[in-house]
């Protein structure tokens, strides 16, 4: 399946619980303009498509559908809670990676 662009930032901006209107004034652009980028009837200029990966910690290459690899920066956390996230990122790829149960 090809993932655009236009479906990226839409799911990135509802996964982080923002409007439309939260994310443009974040990144200084109209609604307008979001919606747009989210319908698929302009594209964002390269300055906001860096100012998006910046915005939601994520690669270009992610916004623009060239790589499904989603990257979380936990450097801000102490070391305590960075294992925590690591435990939890190893339980969940050990539970979700299962063969299906008969």
């Amino acid at each position: 399946m090809i993932i655009k662009a236009a479906d990226r930032i839409k799911e990135l901006r509802e996964l982080s619980g923002l409007t439309q209107t939260a994310l443009a004034k974040q990144l200084s652009v109209t609604r307008s303009s979001v919606n747009a980028w989210e319908m698929g009837t302009s594209t964002p200029s390269i300055d906001k498509i860096l100012d998006l990966a910046d915005f939601f910690h994520v690669s270009t290459d992610y916004i623009l559908g060239k790589d499904n690899t989603q990257y979380i920066d936990i450097s801000y956390l102490d070391k305590e809670a960075q294992e925590m996230v690591h435990r939890l990122v190893y339980y969940c790829r050990r539970y979700y990676n299962r063969p299906p149960e008969a």
